[in-house]
């Protein structure tokens, strides 16, 4: 059973899939199990919660077809911010279509999810065809990536104030670009410095790193550093379990996905689930879980209650050290908070205590 071990620990023995090891070493080192769900539909909205939560978070759990203006500009932005602040990217697509259709939606159209999330996650109910679909897409959108090159220059101070949108937000700089064709050639943007597709090249994933409590900054600083870029894969999460009151997800659906993720090791890298569902010694599956919330400040002994449209709501200690979960999805306990910051460091440090508890 995987939920003893520490993060670091499992990270040295996970061989079959380079995103998950990454993964378990970079929670390790930041010493968050935190993944903010960012429900929000502007570009804007989006970017400055990553800038408000990134330090405090392992992962992102963004919504495209939500933002209302949804476009180049918003990956461009969340993956410079993802980089600079070390979180991933896990776009909430939910696919459950036959192969085909999962294929388009996973790698064209206006999002073009496969070119810019590290993961994704799917329903099983369409049976195994969908994972294998997904993979051989992941595949081909990490080899297009491999050899393309996508570069440019940046310029300017932006005044991003409400309600106006700058040419391009990246880094706290406006982007101008420009698209030069060649014949019998793809458009390339060109600019003075590579970066996006090109830097996901870096497989740096030195060192996992000790798990102590409080690192002196500058040490955590530079062992992230020296973990380095994600590596240039793509990985699915698979809907195991759901938090929803009512839902149809029973035990034996649940041992389909289970067994689903055995066969496909090397691109399936946990579930949405609601416990650790590594039953066998050959398991290292993270579960990520939903439905995380925390009592108020003010009021700690306040009990929990769901949002009156099914969602049911557990805190950290109850997710991760009593069910054995590896990541704790929060939003509105997050995004409603005046201080996202604040707010969010404060689900950080419960849900990082309830882990240390649980391996102790």
């Amino acid at each position: 059973m995987s939920s003893k071990l520490t993060y670091a620990s499992r990270a040295e023995h996970s061989k079959d899939n380079p995103l998950r090891v990454y993964l378990l070493r970079l929670i390790a080192l930041k010493k968050t199990n935190l993944c903010v769900s960012a429900d929000v539909d502007s570009t804007n909205a989006l970017l400055r919660l990553a800038e408000e939560v990134g330090d405090s978070i392992c992962m992102i759990k963004t919504h495209a077809d939500i933002i209302l203006d949804f476009s180049e500009r918003t990956t461009n932005g969340l993956r410079e911010i993802s980089r600079r602040k070390k979180f991933l990217i896990f776009e909430d697509r939910k696919f459950g279509d036959i192969g085909s259709t999962v294929q388009a939606q996973y790698t064209r159209g206006p999002f073009a999810i496969s070119s810019w999330a590290h993961l994704v996650n799917a329903h099983f109910f369409p049976g195994p065809a969908i994972i294998t679909a997904l993979k051989s897409a992941a595949a081909a959108t990490v080899d297009s990536i491999r050899h393309g090159v996508s570069t440019e220059i940046s310029v300017g101070t932006p005044d991003i104030s409400e309600g106006e949108e700058p040419d391009d937000y990246i880094d706290g700089k406006v982007a101008t670009r420009r698209t030069i064709s060649h014949a019998g050639r793809k458009d390339s943007i060109v600019t003075a410095t590579t970066i996006y597709q090109t830097v996901e090249l870096s497989q740096r994933t030195s060192g996992s790193g000790s798990e102590v409590s409080s690192p002196a900054p500058r040490a955590e600083s530079e062992a992230l550093e020296r973990l380095g870029e994600p590596p240039l894969a793509r990985g699915l999460l698979l809907f195991a379990q759901m938090s929803s009151e009512g839902n149809l997800m029973n035990m034996e659906y649940t041992k389909h996905c289970i067994q689903a993720a055995r066969e496909h090791k090397d691109f399936v890298v946990g579930y949405i689930s609601q416990r650790d569902l590594n039953f066998d010694a050959g398991d290292d599956f993270l579960s990520l879980t939903p439905g995380v919330q925390l009592p108020p400040k003010e009021q700690p002994e306040q009990g929990l209650k769901g949002d009156g449209l099914g969602q049911q709501y557990r805190t950290p200690r109850e997710v991760v050290g009593k069910d054995g979960c590896d990541i704790v999805i929060v939003g509105r306990g997050i995004l409603a908070a005046k201080d996202r910051a604040e707010e969010a460091e404060r689900y950080r440090r419960e849900a990082w205590k309830a882990y240390e508890t649980r391996v102790r």
